[in-house]
């Protein structure tokens, strides 16, 4: 059963038009919901593959999705390797692509993987249990310089030097570990304003920039978004979900680019947000984005 609640369900079904679509890839599988609302849409003979860079997901959403049987193929894999995937499965083309780029609530509730600041866990983050490199690590071992950069880069953090700063303050003591122990580091070192209250919490910036970069997410992203022409057949669409403005800015961008070839038309002039109800009953759909582009 899927406790996840998948983002602009209905608004991914009728921009991607599944019913007419031979082969759809969702690159972001997760536990199986958008999978399975476009596969309940499209024609009975349709396929489609499904990739997740977190093993965990693949499995859930292979007991998710068993009633669709031989229809869907499974993959351990990051987006960023969807070339690759499509020449292992033998397709010239897909007609349908979607990537949801925020996290599913199995991943942000499992304190075990670190990715939020609400439970207390290891300070982790990776999506791959396979990839070398935690938080803890960058968290530990950059100089202050560099985590500085990281922050306001990938968590567009004007405080990044301050944070920085009482980062390697801290460690020198002892080696920063969990994620309650950081984010209190970071909520210690922002300046006291008596009577004003944070609209987010002071450490939500820097545990995004410490994730994209744990997960090298805007690489992938950007890697999937340059090869769309070479993937998307004639008449195809591609669906992108961002939460962020880092990622929404290069989607826009290469959707423009690509657009601008004469090769896709975009279907989404603005991008496409959760309504009032949606964001009401799921509070994390609220900074979702959402943009169609076709190939022509």
């Amino acid at each position: 059963m899927m406790c996840h609640r998948p983002v602009l369900l209905n608004e991914v079904v009728e921009l991607l038009q599944p019913a007419d679509k031979r082969v759809i890839v969702d690159c972001t599988l997760g536990l199986g919901g958008h999978a399975a609302a476009l596969l309940q849409a499209s024609c009975k003979d349709a396929q489609l593959v499904g990739m997740d860079a977190d093993e965990g997901n693949v499995i859930c959403a292979k007991k998710n999705l068993a009633s669709f049987g031989g229809r869907v193929r499974f993959f351990h894999a990051n987006f960023s390797h969807i070339q690759e995937v499509f020449a292992e499965v033998g397709l010239a083309g897909a007609d349908a692509i979607l990537a949801d780029l925020g996290f599913c609530s199995n991943q942000m509730d499992d304190s075990a993987r670190g990715l939020s600041f609400t439970n207390d866990g290891p300070l982790d983050m990776r999506l791959n249990r396979d990839s070398p490199r935690t938080a803890a690590d960058l968290v530990n071992q950059m100089d202050e310089k560099e985590l500085a950069d990281l922050i306001y880069q990938f968590g567009e953090e004007r405080l990044s030097r301050r944070i920085a700063r009482a980062i390697v303050a801290a460690r020198k003591t002892a080696r920063i570990e969990r994620t309650a122990e950081l984010a209190e580091i970071i909520t210690r070192a922002m300046p006291r304003r008596p009577g004003r209250r944070h609209d987010i919490h002071p450490a939500t910036r820097t545990f995004q920039a410490l994730r994209i970069a744990v997960n090298d997410e805007l690489t992938s992203l950007d890697t999937l978004l340059g090869c769309l022409g070479d993937i998307l057949m004639p008449g195809g669409r591609a669906a992108i979900i961002s939460f962020h403005s880092l990622e929404d800015r290069r989607v826009k961008h290469a959707f423009a680019d690509f657009a601008g070839t004469g090769q896709a038309k975009i279907i989404t002039k603005k991008p496409v947000v959760p309504a009032r109800e949606e964001i009401f009953s799921n509070p994390r759909s609220r900074s979702a984005k959402l943009r169609v582009i076709e190939k022509i």
